[in-house]
Protein backbone atom coordinates (compact mmCIF):
# COMPACT_ATOMS: atom_id res chain seq x y z
CA UNK A 1 0.00 0.00 0.00
CA UNK A 2 1.81 3.26 -0.79
CA UNK A 3 0.36 6.74 0.36
CA UNK A 4 0.83 10.39 -0.42
CA UNK A 5 1.09 12.55 1.77
CA UNK A 6 0.45 16.19 0.38
CA UNK A 7 1.32 18.92 2.50
CA UNK A 8 -0.71 22.45 1.22
CA UNK A 9 1.13 24.92 3.13
CA UNK A 10 3.50 27.54 0.67
CA UNK A 11 5.16 28.62 3.84
CA UNK A 12 9.15 27.59 4.28
CA UNK A 13 9.27 25.46 7.49
CA UNK A 14 5.31 25.54 7.96
CA UNK A 15 3.94 23.56 10.85
CA UNK A 16 1.88 21.39 8.19
CA UNK A 17 5.18 20.35 6.86
CA UNK A 18 5.93 19.47 10.05
CA UNK A 19 2.61 17.52 10.91
CA UNK A 20 3.14 15.91 7.17
CA UNK A 21 6.59 14.10 8.64
CA UNK A 22 5.16 13.04 11.87
CA UNK A 23 2.30 11.40 9.62
CA UNK A 24 5.34 10.16 7.15
CA UNK A 25 7.05 8.77 9.98
CA UNK A 26 4.27 6.90 11.45
CA UNK A 27 3.00 5.38 8.21
CA UNK A 28 6.71 4.67 7.85
CA UNK A 29 6.67 2.18 10.75
CA UNK A 30 3.84 0.42 9.46
CA UNK A 31 6.11 -2.64 6.74
CA UNK A 32 2.98 -2.97 4.53
CA UNK A 33 3.23 0.62 3.99
CA UNK A 34 5.09 2.86 1.23
CA UNK A 35 4.81 6.81 1.33
CA UNK A 36 5.54 9.56 -0.83
CA UNK A 37 5.79 13.59 0.73
CA UNK A 38 4.86 16.25 -1.77
CA UNK A 39 5.07 19.75 -0.25
CA UNK A 40 3.86 23.03 -1.91
CA UNK A 41 6.58 25.05 0.02
CA UNK A 42 7.89 27.55 -1.49
CA UNK A 43 4.59 27.15 -4.26
CA UNK A 44 6.55 24.87 -6.54
CA UNK A 45 3.30 24.39 -8.65
CA UNK A 46 2.65 27.30 -11.30
CA UNK A 47 -1.07 28.36 -11.45
CA UNK A 48 -3.07 26.74 -13.83
CA UNK A 49 -3.30 28.15 -17.13
CA UNK A 50 -4.90 26.35 -20.53
CA UNK A 51 -1.56 24.89 -21.57
CA UNK A 52 -2.42 21.57 -19.49
CA UNK A 53 -4.98 20.80 -21.29
CA UNK A 54 -2.65 21.54 -24.67
CA UNK A 55 -0.58 19.10 -23.34
CA UNK A 56 2.27 21.95 -23.66
CA UNK A 57 5.66 20.55 -22.87
CA UNK A 58 6.12 22.89 -19.79
CA UNK A 59 3.52 21.15 -18.38
CA UNK A 60 4.59 17.51 -18.61
CA UNK A 61 7.89 19.04 -17.61
CA UNK A 62 6.65 19.50 -14.24
CA UNK A 63 3.33 17.14 -14.06
CA UNK A 64 4.63 13.78 -15.86
CA UNK A 65 6.90 13.07 -12.71
CA UNK A 66 4.19 14.11 -10.28
CA UNK A 67 1.33 12.41 -12.08
CA UNK A 68 3.16 9.27 -11.87
CA UNK A 69 3.72 9.06 -7.96
CA UNK A 70 0.25 9.82 -7.60
CA UNK A 71 -1.35 7.17 -10.09
CA UNK A 72 0.93 4.98 -7.89
CA UNK A 73 -0.61 5.74 -4.59
CA UNK A 74 -3.83 3.97 -3.25
CA UNK A 75 -4.62 6.72 -0.72
CA UNK A 76 -3.39 10.17 0.26
CA UNK A 77 -3.65 12.09 3.13
CA UNK A 78 -3.99 15.95 2.23
CA UNK A 79 -3.00 18.65 4.99
CA UNK A 80 -4.20 22.11 4.63
CA UNK A 81 -3.02 24.99 6.77
CA UNK A 82 -6.20 27.81 7.50
CA UNK A 83 -5.50 31.08 5.63
CA UNK A 84 -7.76 34.04 6.56
CA UNK A 85 -10.59 30.74 6.82
CA UNK A 86 -9.35 29.00 3.85
CA UNK A 87 -7.50 26.52 2.07
CA UNK A 88 -4.46 27.88 0.50
CA UNK A 89 -4.30 29.21 -3.04
CA UNK A 90 -1.73 26.77 -3.99
CA UNK A 91 -3.35 23.79 -2.31
CA UNK A 92 -6.79 24.36 -4.38
CA UNK A 93 -4.53 25.03 -7.31
CA UNK A 94 -3.12 20.99 -7.08
CA UNK A 95 -6.66 20.16 -7.36
CA UNK A 96 -6.81 22.13 -10.63
CA UNK A 97 -3.79 20.26 -12.54
CA UNK A 98 -4.43 16.48 -11.28
CA UNK A 99 -7.61 14.74 -12.42
CA UNK A 100 -9.09 11.22 -12.10
CA UNK A 101 -6.35 9.14 -13.18
CA UNK A 102 -4.18 10.65 -10.40
CA UNK A 103 -6.96 10.88 -7.63
CA UNK A 104 -10.00 9.04 -8.83
CA UNK A 105 -11.98 6.86 -6.37
CA UNK A 106 -9.15 6.89 -4.00
CA UNK A 107 -9.40 7.58 0.01
CA UNK A 108 -8.00 10.79 1.36
CA UNK A 109 -7.80 12.07 5.12
CA UNK A 110 -8.12 15.75 5.60
CA UNK A 111 -5.74 16.98 8.48
CA UNK A 112 -6.57 20.89 8.86
CA UNK A 113 -3.82 22.98 10.53
CA UNK A 114 -4.52 25.93 13.25
CA UNK A 115 -1.93 28.19 14.50
CA UNK A 116 -4.99 28.99 16.86
CA UNK A 117 -9.13 27.59 17.66
CA UNK A 118 -9.62 27.32 14.33
CA UNK A 119 -9.32 24.77 11.32
CA UNK A 120 -12.73 24.02 10.63
CA UNK A 121 -13.44 25.88 7.25
CA UNK A 122 -10.91 24.30 4.98
CA UNK A 123 -12.57 20.66 5.95
CA UNK A 124 -15.43 21.83 4.93
CA UNK A 125 -13.93 23.70 1.92
CA UNK A 126 -12.07 20.60 0.53
CA UNK A 127 -15.07 18.59 0.72
CA UNK A 128 -17.26 21.19 -0.57
CA UNK A 129 -15.13 22.06 -3.90
CA UNK A 130 -12.06 20.05 -4.28
CA UNK A 131 -13.07 16.75 -4.86
CA UNK A 132 -15.87 17.38 -8.15
CA UNK A 133 -13.77 15.93 -11.22
CA UNK A 134 -11.00 14.46 -9.88
CA UNK A 135 -13.13 12.22 -7.70
CA UNK A 136 -11.11 11.97 -4.57
CA UNK A 137 -13.15 10.09 -1.98
CA UNK A 138 -12.69 11.95 1.42
CA UNK A 139 -12.97 9.49 4.11
CA UNK A 140 -16.17 10.66 6.99
CA UNK A 141 -13.02 10.79 9.36
CA UNK A 142 -11.00 13.89 9.45
CA UNK A 143 -8.42 15.73 12.43
CA UNK A 144 -8.09 19.20 13.07
CA UNK A 145 -4.90 20.14 14.70
CA UNK A 146 -5.20 23.78 16.92
CA UNK A 147 -2.59 25.58 18.30
CA UNK A 148 -0.35 23.02 16.23
CA UNK A 149 3.03 24.75 17.68
CA UNK A 150 1.86 23.04 20.95
CA UNK A 151 1.52 19.59 19.87
CA UNK A 152 3.97 17.46 17.45
CA UNK A 153 7.15 18.92 18.48
CA UNK A 154 10.56 17.52 19.88
CA UNK A 155 10.08 16.15 23.10
CA UNK A 156 12.04 18.70 24.42
CA UNK A 157 10.28 21.91 23.29
CA UNK A 158 8.72 23.64 26.25
CA UNK A 159 5.99 25.15 24.42
CA UNK A 160 4.75 21.52 23.94
CA UNK A 161 0.85 20.83 25.49
CA UNK A 162 1.62 17.38 26.70
CA UNK A 163 -2.09 16.26 26.96
CA UNK A 164 -2.94 17.96 23.47
CA UNK A 165 0.18 16.21 21.88
CA UNK A 166 -0.54 12.70 23.02
CA UNK A 167 -4.15 13.09 21.99
CA UNK A 168 -3.51 14.60 18.61
CA UNK A 169 -0.77 11.24 18.13
CA UNK A 170 -3.17 9.38 18.95
CA UNK A 171 -6.25 10.71 17.01
CA UNK A 172 -3.81 10.74 14.13
CA UNK A 173 -3.25 7.24 14.31
CA UNK A 174 -6.15 6.22 14.76
CA UNK A 175 -7.46 8.35 12.01
CA UNK A 176 -4.74 6.43 9.29
CA UNK A 177 -5.57 3.18 10.65
CA UNK A 178 -9.08 3.77 8.87
CA UNK A 179 -7.64 5.09 5.97
CA UNK A 180 -5.89 2.09 5.55
CA UNK A 181 -8.52 0.04 5.56
CA UNK A 182 -10.53 2.58 3.29
CA UNK A 183 -7.85 2.14 0.65
CA UNK A 184 -7.90 -1.75 0.56
CA UNK A 185 -11.70 -1.57 0.10
CA UNK A 186 -11.93 0.84 -2.58
CA UNK A 187 -8.81 -0.31 -4.66
CA UNK A 188 -11.32 -3.15 -5.16
CA UNK A 189 -13.87 -0.83 -6.39
CA UNK A 190 -11.18 0.63 -8.91
CA UNK A 191 -9.96 -3.09 -10.16
CA UNK A 192 -13.67 -3.81 -10.64
CA UNK A 193 -13.35 -1.50 -13.81
CA UNK A 194 -17.30 0.03 -13.04
CA UNK A 195 -15.78 3.72 -12.04
CA UNK A 196 -14.12 3.42 -15.96
CA UNK A 197 -16.27 5.66 -18.17
CA UNK A 198 -15.33 8.38 -21.36
CA UNK A 199 -19.20 9.78 -21.55
CA UNK A 200 -18.81 10.71 -17.70
CA UNK A 201 -15.34 12.43 -17.31
CA UNK A 202 -16.29 14.92 -14.98
CA UNK A 203 -18.21 15.28 -12.05
CA UNK A 204 -21.95 17.08 -11.53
Amino acid sequence: MKIAIISGSHRQKSQSLKVATHIQETLDNDSDCETWLYSLEGNPLPLWDEGVWDGEQKWLDILTPLREQLSSCDALVIITPEWHGQVPAGLKNFFLLFGKNELGNKPALIVSVSAGAGGSYPVAELRMSSYKNNRICYIPEHVIIREVESVINNADDPKTNERSDRYIRERLQWSLNILKEYSKALNQVRESGVTETEKFGNGM
